[in-house]
C-alpha cells in the first residue's frame, strides 16, 4: 500500500504530527512524507492513500495547502482513500471571547481540507482530525504524538 502524507507547517508542530503519522503506519505500508513545497504530480499518481495536513490559520488551511488542492485536476483522486488533519488551539485556551466565538463559528483546517479532497473525487476514510498545540506557536499538547500514531493505525 502506497501512502502519501502532504503537510505544511508554520512553527514545526504540524511537521511533527505528520512524522508521527508516518511512524504510525510502521511496516504496513510504503509511506512518503512530503512537505507541501516539494510535492510533485507523480506523488499523487502513485498513492493509494493521501493524507493532507495543515496548521489552522484564520480558520482554514494554509494558502499553500489550499492552492495545492485547488490545482489537483478534477476527479483525479477517484478511487483513492483520503484523510485530513490539522493542528489547532483548543477553544477554551483562547483568551479573547471574540476570537473564541470566531473560531467556534469559523472552524478548523482539517474539515475544509477533507471537503476539498472529496470534491476532487477522493473517498474519505477517516473523520478529519485535529491535534492540539498549547499556544499559537506550540508546543504540542502532551500525548499528541502518540495520538497521531494511533490515528494512522486506524487505517487498518
Amino acid at each position: 500500500m502506497n501512502v502519501l502524507i502532504v503537510y505544511d507547517s508554520v512553527f514545526g508542530n504540524t511537521a511533527k504530527i505528520a512524522s508521527a503519522i508516518q511512524e504510525g503506519f510502521e511496516s504496513n505500508a510504503k509511506v512518503k512524507l512530503v512537505q507541501i513545497s516539494k510535492v510533485k504530480a507523480e506523488h499523487l499518481a502513485n498513492a493509494e492513500i493521501i493524507i493532507v495536513g495543515s496548521p489552522t490559520r484564520q480558520f482554514r488551511p494554509t494558502k499553500e495547502i489550499s492552492e495545492f488542492i485547488k490545482n489537483i485536476p478534477s476527479k483525479s483522486l477517484k478511487g483513492k482513500s483520503i484523510a485530513a488533519f490539522d493542528t489547532r488551539i483548543l477553544l477554551y485556551e483562547i483568551k479573547s471571547s471574540f476570537l473564541r466565538f470566531m473560531v467556534d463559528k469559523g472552524g478548523y483546517a482539517a474539515k475544509t481540507i477533507a471537503k476539498q479532497l472529496k470534491k476532487k473525487g477522493g473517498n474519505l476514510v477517516l473523520h478529519p482530525e485535529g491535534f492540539i498545540v498549547t499556544g499559537e506557536k506550540g508546543p504540542l499538547a502532551p500525548n499528541e504524538i502518540e495520538r497521531a500514531q494511533t490515528w494512522a493505525k486506524s487505517f487498518f
